[in-house]
């Protein structure tokens, strides 16, 4: 007797994207085209499955932008308290270095990291050109590690910027477009609801044509299951710590 396990609500979305490649592509290994209503659930699991990997490159492309900004953030940090550091240092040419790129720092300070996106990137652009100043070159030069942060600042503005173009590549595609949350739920409502609950009768009716397919399903849903479960349990275990 084959067992169709339902697929657990508590599934990521990233989860159930895998799970509904992992059943699309079980599925195009047969010929299931005389199986009109197993045709349907699948076409409508396909459509769903496609929805939700665009809806989580959307979200994905939102991280990684929060994640380059965070980067420059944190190098704009690093040159405030090197630059701050240096300007007491006991030898007088170090100091009078870190004197001069501090007056030009300070036109900026660490306050261009609470602005919008795009006016710290406007405000960084603008303190990079400052620091390829020709004249303050040799001041920055004497400061053990600037000229590597300020490469570093280059480097993390340009792959923001790059981030920043995918994110709103992304964006535009989402127009009103349903969320991820949104579409995990019609996939578990075509998975649970409909998938398994005519697998389950077909099974009975013709185990011959539908026993290894249906195995092969319940095998994917419980693999996905285990690793909700594994992963719920280690929350409560995490939590019970705390406590």
């Amino acid at each position: 007797m084959i067992t169709i396990s339902k697929l657990r609500a508590a599934c990521r979305t990233t989860e159930i994207d895998a799970v509904s490649d992992r059943l699309v592509i079980e599925f195009d290994k047969g010929d299931w085209s005389s199986d009109t209503t197993l045709t349907s659930i699948f076409a409508d699991l396909k459509i769903a499955s496609d929805k939700i990997t665009a809806a989580i490159n959307r979200i994905k492309a939102e991280s990684i932008l929060e994640e380059k900004d965070e980067q420059r953030d944190n190098i704009i940090k690093s040159i405030n308290y090197l630059v701050f550091g240096f300007v007491h240092h006991p030898d007088t040419a170090i100091s009078n270095a870190a004197k001069a790129v501090s007056g030009v720092f300070d036109n900026y300070g660490l306050r261009i990291i609470g602005e919008s996106y795009a006016t710290e990137s406007s405000l960084i652009e603008s303190l990079l050109l400052d620091f390829a100043n020709a004249d303050l070159l040799p001041s920055i030069g004497a400061i053990p590690g600037l000229t590597e942060l300020i490469a570093n600042l280059r480097t993390a503005q340009t792959e923001f910027e790059e981030a920043k173009v995918e994110f709103e590549s992304e964006k535009a595609k989402e127009g009103n477009q349903v969320t991820a949350s949104e579409i995990k739920v019609d996939i578990l409502d075509i998975i649970n609801n409909r998938l398994i609950v005519y697998l389950r009768a077909m099974v009975m009716v013709n185990e011959a044509v539908y026993g290894s397919f249906s195995q092969t399903i319940a095998q994917i849903i419980d693999d996905m299951n285990m690793i909700v479960k594994k992963r719920i349990k280690s929350n409560s275990t995490d939590d019970e710590g705390t406590n």
